[in-house]
């Protein structure tokens, strides 16, 4: 390492601002798993993240001539919160730019730590370079959210810590990764001072930058990154991160939204805390090592990294954390459309929980005389769901298994309605946009009218994008010119035409 990051760390005063965090057992999850958990808390810092110590180690390094022409920082999160509170506590100007899609909570976070807040534009890249204008226009200090030696260092001190508290030898400490500040300072103190210790990075799988860089050797950038866990929604990995990244994490690790969601829970249960979605990173991938692996009787450590959530987005985390328990099974089923037949099939679950059961009568076009269910039943874990499946395939009943179809999940379960015999010619598009006030009036105006919409649902998950699923009635000969306007739209988006779901219940 050019930079000697040990000794870095180890200078870095920064304890008149950044609390020392607890390593917290997690005995709940523990003995679920069988191997010991323990909890780094950084979810209990001033400014509910780790991303205070990373900028206040930064700002404080500043020459006197720099602190006086003050910072700017681009961020809709931790970050900026950070760098307002630093700066505070310094008795220096900071201006933070923010996406306009970003959360009020959080714009009047950054305000309440008496930040200067710009907003502008609708995504990061738009609001940093907004920020590039500012410093060369005020001659200000740019602070980077992890590409910056003091940035990484400060972070490093989260690896001091838990060498110092920890009550049992270490097996491996899990790190979430956005940009790959917090894992390459935590894993450049640790693999100096005890190399044999594991370091597993963690991404969503949506937004996996690192695993990308170290399967093509470079730092690629990704075509689209989810937005879940919008505190590591970054598409490429860091430049002065990566090097550091490549030579010291032992594996990457990915993780599902589901899991995310389960992880949050498990996080709650234990603590009685709520952790943003990447704060549960290091959890997910915790109990996912350990069913991966099958290890038991391990020491793992994971990072409760931040908790600043917007208290909205807890109802689309409890939708999915059972799926991502691996605690219900969603599921279509066929049933014949006669009287008592859903008693019949409750009889077969047996005392197995329904969770959720939605149906519409659709008459009997065609002769049919069949209906499509959209069911959720509660199991106690995997193997159960397989067994669930063969249970009722075995009664007669066919089946499709929908607990992995992101289109069931996000739209399907709240438009079953039945099919429209009517609608012809139809294709059917998944959505993310930005959020804001207007922007689902702004997406159907850039739509246009040349096509008509026959099918339409969004629905707010109190997150920075919106979700929409769109249906337009187009000839097979449109289908080119309607490519061509989704794709001048700007919106991240996936043709759904042939899933599954769609067909059985509204196709």
């Amino acid at each position: 390492m050019a930079v000697d990051y040990p000794k870095k760390i180890l200078s870095a005063q920064i304890y008149d601002l950044v609390r020392e965090t607890p390593l917290d057992d997690s005995p709940i999850l523990s003995e679920r798993i069988g191997n010991r958990v323990l909890l780094k808390r950084e979810d209990l810092q001033p400014v509910f993240s780790f991303k205070l110590r990373g900028a206040y180690n930064c700002i404080r390094l500043l020459s006197e001539e720099q602190k006086a022409k003050g910072v700017i920082a681009a961020s809709a999160g931790n970050h900026a919160q950070g760098v307002a509170m630093s700066a505070k506590h310094l008795g220096i100007k900071a201006t933070i730019v923010m996406p306009r899609t970003t959360p009020t909570i959080k714009v009047n976070a950054v305000r309440a730590l008496g930040g200067k807040v710009v907003l502008a534009g609708d995504t990061f890249d738009e609001a940093f370079a907004q920020a590039e204008m500012l410093v060369e226009q005020s001659g200000a200090t740019y602070i980077p959210p992890y590409d910056h030696p003091d940035v990484i260092a400060g972070q490093g001190t989260i690896g001091v810590e838990i060498l110092r508290q920890i009550p049992v030898d270490i097996d491996a400490i899990f790190l979430a990764v956005g940009g790959g500040g917090l894992c390459a300072g935590v894993a450049a103190y640790i693999k100096y001072v005890r190399p044999d210790i594991r370091i597993v990075a963690v991404e969503p799988e949506d937004a996996a930058c690192l695993k990308l860089a170290l399967e093509t050797g470079r730092r690629g950038k990704l075509k689209h990154v989810g937005l879940f866990a919008d505190g590591v929604a970054v598409a490429q990995i860091g430049k002065v991160t990566f090097p550091l990244l490549k030579e010291l994490v032992d594996e990457v690790v990915t993780v599902s939204t589901d899991e995310i969601c389960a992880a949050i829970k498990d996080i709650y249960e234990d603590t009685r805390s709520i952790v943003e979605p990447a704060g549960a990173l290091s959890v997910a991938a915790i109990k996912s090592y350990a069913a991966r692996t099958g290890v038991q009787g391990k020491n793992f450590v994971g990072i409760n990294c931040g908790a600043n959530m917007n208290f909205d987005r807890l109802r689309y985390i409890s939708e999915r954390t059972e799926i991502g328990e691996k605690r219900e099974a969603v599921l279509a089923v066929t049933i014949p459309e006669k009287p008592g037949s859903f008693r019949k099939f409750c009889n077969v679950l047996g005392k197995r929980n329904i969770t959720e059961f939605n149906y519409r009568y659709s008459g009997t076009e065609a002769g049919s005389a069949e209906a499509q269910i959209y069911v959720g039943v509660q199991i106690a874990e995997q193997k159960d769901r397989e067994i669930l499946v063969s249970e009722l395939e075995s009664a007669g009943y066919p089946l499709l298994d929908l607990t992995d179809n992101e289109l069931a999940k996000l739209h399907i379960r709240y438009m079953v309605g039945g099919h429209s015999a009517s609608v012809g010619d139809e294709l059917i598009y998944r959505f993310e946009f930005p959020e804001r006030p207007g922007a689902l009036m702004a997406f159907l105006k850039t739509l246009g009218s040349k096509w008509n919409i026959s099918m339409f649902h969004y629905r707010n998950h109190g997150a920075a994008y919106g979700r929409v699923l769109l249906g337009l009635q187009a000839t097979a000969g449109d289908r080119k010119q309607v490519k061509q306007t989704l794709d001048s739209l700007n919106y991240e988006y996936w043709e759904e035409t042939d899933n599954p779901a769609y067909k059985l219940f509204l196709g």
